[in-house]
């Protein structure tokens, strides 16, 4: 699994106008082929007195699976640039549908092309890029007396205390990335004499 990799927030909209041409961009977070075929017929079918609903989508976290589409528009005026844009965000598991509705003026080919970029940009824009994580959920059990040095060590770096359950002993819950959490392990049992208790639990990405 990858350590790290970008992609959206949400789904996000966006809307430009190009000589009376409106370009209407859908960005949609998306894991599976199937997944991103379904919304791009939703779109199709919701804006259906379009001209075109052309798409681009980047999936998997090796940005492996790339699809694109004109839908009509002139060979790589569309979909490519469309794509190109993804690729440059360097975004991971993302579909963006631009519905254009043509608004009587021709644009030429470097003109579609600046404008379904420009769609594109700003649909990320609205959905909002977010870097998505891989931690390790680690807890750690101590006495009071042993509480700050672990506060301290997770302060230090620079991980997440997600919980902390004060009873009779204290257990922090903390997500640390996954390349730093066998020098955490190490860390906390060295400040606590190995007194901690710690468990190993799940990856997940935040």
């Amino acid at each position: 699994m990858v350590e790290s990799y970008y992609t959206v927030r949400g789904g996000g909209e966006a809307e430009i106008v190009e000589k009376k041409s409106r370009f209407i961009a859908h960005v949609i977070p998306v894991t599976q082929e199937k997944e991103a075929l379904e919304h791009i017929e939703k779109i199709k079918k919701k804006y259906w007195d379009a001209r075109h609903n052309c798409y681009a989508f980047v999936l998997g976290l090796d940005g492996r699976t790339q699809r694109y589409s004109d839908d009509g528009e002139p060979g790589g005026t569309a979909g490519m640039p469309m794509l190109e844009v993804l690729l440059g965000e360097g975004v991971k598991n993302v579909l963006v549908v631009v519905t254009r509705y043509f608004g009587g003026t021709l644009l030429g080919t470097g003109g579609l092309v600046r404008a379904y970029s420009k769609s594109t940009k700003e649909g990320l824009l609205a959905a909002g890029i977010v870097e998505r994580v891989l931690y390790r959920q680690i807890n750690v059990t101590v006495g009071y007396d042993q509480s700050g040095k672990v506060q301290y060590e997770a302060a230090q770096g620079g991980h997440i205390t997600e919980d902390a359950v004060y009873a009779e002993n204290v257990c922090f819950k903390l997500l640390v990335r996954v390349s730093a959490a066998d020098k955490f392990i190490k860390d906390i049992t060295n400040v606590t004499n190995g007194k901690a208790e710690i468990e190993v639990s799940d990856d997940v990405y935040r």
